[in-house]
């Protein structure tokens, strides 16, 4: 046989058993005996020693190769949101009103395009990892955890061991990402558990630790399956309703979960709701709780997100699990606003497959209420609902422990405390190492200024040996100070310093954030620079002025107000700036000539260019007065199309929509 014959053949194997992989791992229906396939397989592994190559989608890659020396960030094409929460009707119907007051709003103001009457399509909440997966004309070419939304942890080597993952797909006309659970089921781990020399105590941990495993073998062993829910990114196809979503999926060899229930109203999921808790338990894999969606892709695409959530979706969670168990001790700990949290410590216990030690006492007034003031050595109830630490509920009867002993000294530097509404709070700002470490890991973390590679233990190392006591500090570091930390080579120290230089240049919201202001998330962040645009406007803002603005209230509004009076703080910002921060607003300067061509039109973007993010080519366009939004319809002007443009170019030629598809006629357009 050829070379040329090997290869072919070779490929034609590779298509037989992968459509035979399908049929086992994702339709669960064989249509060959074990035999058979083996003597394929066997057959394209002397093949490939043959030609000396294993192509990307051999299912010979799926055993788990090389041990990995770390993971590497992947950058996902759409971010990755988390889910809005309900946990009883009552906080379903709430979402419900006020995602059916945010359609009100939106037809109010876009008469001739009135979204439909929202419909609902219920799914399965698994408990298990996030998957994000790449396929690049039809080949996975990358697979990652969900990590921040934005960013997450690529784990390709480990995915590809999923036998129910696709390594190609039929849907060749672009790059697309689809997201998904990695599980394993509780079948798999019986039977992984009965040869184990250490048994795994439950399969959320199971699949999660073997998917972040660095050695994809040990993640090949635990025999994982994943079910697809989503696509996230896609320029080569687009979906009106979630049906269409489904369907695309099922065609493309995905695995889809068979449970899916449509509503027209949202109190028809009442019923289902309850059947579906009541079958968890049979389920041959963990859920905790089921994802309710609007099924209309307009809608989605019109109700957009909040910084979290997106609108348009909210999950249900089931009744948590409960158990007993002894309260043995309370220790206290220091956060980076000064604020003091009981943290309880009980006797070990198994609850909803983990294994429970530590459980959340938000404060003096929680211990209180919950009657636990007396509560050491006695019994309590805890609960668990997918909360990393569970919660104690209260005393399981009326017997007398030993007191729990609030504190009146910081624990950390010795510091009176005070006592603020029910919380107690260190008032040391300048020397309580636990709130001077918080405060700097807080601001170098990747929603603030986004210093690569920071950690609390670098803070830790930092603050320990380097005097950096205040964000500041960060800015006053040398190449010769950092050389001579432990752990610190030279190109981890150059790497550091470059990151801390690169950070200068984050803009205003992200700085306002980073400084930590009690109360102060990162939307209140984006909302002060969007309206003050300048860090002086909003240093010298008073509470009657921040109070008018949106989800500012008085509360947020005083915190703000006292952040900047404090001389501490002024200092350590003048500090900054002095430094290079610059802790700007990024301006565009919109050009209203109407000589601009751009000028007044609503313009779609789509496909990749040579130079150009699409995020810049926005801002460029909005500049100079263009409207750009991301779908296509009757009222687009101009389309501008890069590389692998898919159902949106394709729309606009069959409306007749005016096509840029050279980025360096758009640059000629703008005038740059």
């Amino acid at each position: 046989m050829s070379m040329i014959q090997a290869q072919e053949r070779m490929e034609l194997i590779i298509e037989t058993l992968n459509q035979l992989n399908y049929s086992y791992y994702t339709l669960d229906a064989p249509t060959v005996s074990d035999a058979e396939y083996d003597k394929l397989y066997d057959e394209l592994v002397l093949l490939e020693q043959q030609v000396g190559e294993k192509l990307p989608h051999s299912p010979t890659q799926r055993v788990g190769g090389e041990i990995l020396s770390g993971f590497e960030q992947h950058k996902h094409l759409a971010r990755l949101w988390s889910l809005d929460k309900a946990q009883n009707l009552e906080q379903l119907y709430a979402w419900e009103t006020k995602m059916k007051r945010a359609i009100a709003d939106y037809n109010a103001k876009n008469a001739d395009k009135l979204l439909p009457e929202p419909s609902y399509v219920m799914e399965l909440k698994f408990d298990g990892l996030t998957l994000n997966l790449t396929y690049d004309e039809g080949k996975l070419v990358q697979a990652s955890t969900r990590g921040n939304g934005a960013v997450g942890e690529a784990i390709l080597a480990q995915v590809k061991t999923i036998r129910s993952i696709p390594l190609s797909i039929p849907f060749t006309n672009g790059i697309i990402e689809v997201q998904g659970e990695g599980i394993m089921a509780l079948s798999s781990l019986e039977r992984y558990n009965k040869t184990a020399i250490e048994p795994l105590k439950n399969a959320r941990n199971a699949a999660a630790g073997a998917l972040r495993n660095l050695n994809p073998s040990v993640t090949a062993e635990r025999k994982l399956d994943a079910y697809i829910y989503n696509v996230g990114y896609a320029e080569g196809v687009s979906f009106e309703n979630h049906r269409e979503l489904q369907q695309f999926l099922q065609q493309n060899h995905f695995k889809v979960n068979p449970y899916v229930f449509y509503a027209s109203q949202i109190n028809e999921l009442e019923q289902e709701l309850v059947n579906l808790a009541d079958r968890r338990t049979s389920l041959d894999f963990l859920i905790d709780g089921a994802v309710i969606k609007l099924t209309d892709m307009r809608t989605r695409e019109a109700l957009g997100y909040t910084d979290k959530f997106p609108r348009w979706a909210v999950a249900f969670k089931f009744e948590a699990e409960e158990a007993e168990t002894t309260l043995l001790s309370v220790s206290w700990e220091v956060g980076r606003t000064g604020k003091i949290t009981p943290v309880a410590k009980v006797e070990a216990i198994d609850l909803a497959g983990v294994t429970v030690q530590n459980c959340t006492l938000n404060n003096m007034g929680d211990i209180e209420r919950k009657n636990l003031k007396h509560a050491l050595g006695t019994l309590v109830t805890i609960r668990r609902s997918n909360d990393v630490i569970p919660e104690i509920l209260g005393k399981v009867d009326e017997e007398q422990g030993e007191e729990i002993i609030f504190p009146t000294s910081c624990p950390a530097c010795g510091s009176s405390l005070e006592q603020r509404g029910a919380h107690l709070f260190c008032n040391n700002k300048l020397s309580c190492q636990p709130q001077l470490i918080g405060r700097i890991t807080h601001f170098a973390s990747r929603d603030a200024m986004d210093i690569e590679s920071f950690s609390v233990m670098t803070a830790e190392q930092l603050y320990t040996e380097c005097n950096v006591k205040d964000p500041a500090n960060l800015y006053q570091l040398t190449f010769d100070d950092l050389i001579q930390l432990d752990r610190f080579g030279e190109k981890k120290a150059k790497k550091l310093l470059e990151a801390i230089e690169k950070s200068k240049d984050r803009e205003l919201a992200s700085f306002i954030y980073a400084l930590g202001i009690s109360n102060t998330g990162k939307a209140t962040a984006k909302t002060l620079a969007e309206h003050y645009r300048s860090l002086e406007a909003v240093m010298n803002a008073n509470v009657e002025e921040l109070i008018q603005l949106p989800d500012v209230g008085a509360i947020v509004a005083e915190s703000i107000v006292s952040f900047f009076q404090d001389e501490t703080a002024k200092q350590s910002i003048a500090s900054m700036i002095a430094a290079g921060v610059k802790a700007e607003m990024e301006e565009t300067v919109t050009i209203v000539s109407e000589d601009n061509p751009f000028f007044g039109k609503t313009i779609v973007i789509t496909g990749a260019f040579p130079t150009l993010s699409r995020d810049d080519l926005s801002k460029r366009l909005e500049a100079r007065g263009a409207k750009v939004t991301g779908s296509v319809s009757k009222k687009t002007d101009i389309v501008i199309a890069g590389e692998k443009a898919g159902s949106k170019l394709a729309k606009a030629q069959d409306l007749g929509i005016q096509i840029i598809d050279d980025e360096s006629v758009v640059l000629a357009m703008l005038g740059d």
